[in-house]
């Protein structure tokens, strides 16, 4: 009997990640997060998005200030602080990397980033706020999502 094989289709994380998101804010968890996910993107030949979201204060937008134009100059500190980790571990491994910024609540940017980024995998660092015991750590929340595998980093 003649079987015909039907065409192989792609699933996303089937074939191993091919983009892996971290969310990176500066805290000491988001660096060790970061440091995570570039051993699993060096390991898994994969591009590591590294995706600062940039907060934004509604509260502001009403009483006039001009959202748009505010920059903490945060996302210019992380990356000059990733380009010297590259630098330092030249010649010892490589890492694709690209560096995002968006804008939003934390959890929103990081869940549009992944979605736009065709994330495979998210990585993100464990909340060192108290109060998310109570509301809900972004972490959490992307788990909940259940879109993507997440790894928290402690």
């Amino acid at each position: 009997m003649d079987e015909q094989k039907s065409p192989v289709r792609f699933e996303r994380g089937t074939d191993g990640p091919k983009v892996i998101v971290a969310g990176l804010d500066g805290s000491d968890s988001s660096w060790r997060a970061a440091a995570y996910a570039a051993g699993l993107a060096r390991r898994q030949n994969a591009l590591l998005a590294l995706v600062y979201v940039q907060s934004y204060l509604p509260g502001g937008a009403a009483l006039g200030v001009p959202v748009a134009d505010v920059d903490t100059g945060v996302a210019d500190q992380l990356v000059a602080e990733i380009r010297a980790s590259v630098e330092r571990l030249r010649g010892t491994f490589q890492v694709r990397w690209e560096f995002h910024t968006f804008r939003g609540d934390a959890y929103g940017g990081l869940a549009g980033a992944a979605d736009e980024l065709k994330a495979d995998a998210v990585v993100v660092g464990a909340s060192e706020r108290a109060g998310h015991r109570f509301v809900g750590s972004v972490a959490v929340r992307l788990v909940k999502a259940g879109k993507w595998p997440v790894t928290v980093v402690p």
